[in-house]
């Protein structure tokens, strides 16, 4: 329900679930849509690391490092796309 109140045009089209993460600054989320055309996760990370590197530059991350949450307290982005726990 967030998602489409956040982000009307994406209302009915994805689903997200976000739990708690033992750090005070961190938190985690599950993100599943569907998408309208088929994509290999290859393809969404490239997408990702895309948009992390230009119109999303500064909100949205990309790594492919070994991360746990507590590497992100004090990141200023409002979301890390972490690669490797797709």
């Amino acid at each position: 329900k967030a998602v489409g109140k956040v982000l009307p045009e994406l209302n009915g089209k994805l689903t997200g679930m976000s739990f708690r993460v033992p750090t005070p600054n961190v938190s985690v989320v599950d993100l599943t849509c569907r998408l309208e055309k088929g994509a290999s996760y290859d393809d969404i990370k490239a997408a990702v690391k895309s948009a992390s590197e230009t119109s999303m530059k500064g909100i949205l991350g990309y790594t492919e490092d070994d991360v746990v949450s507590n590497d992100f307290v004090g990141d200023a982005r409002s979301s890390i796309f972490d690669a490797k726990a797709g």
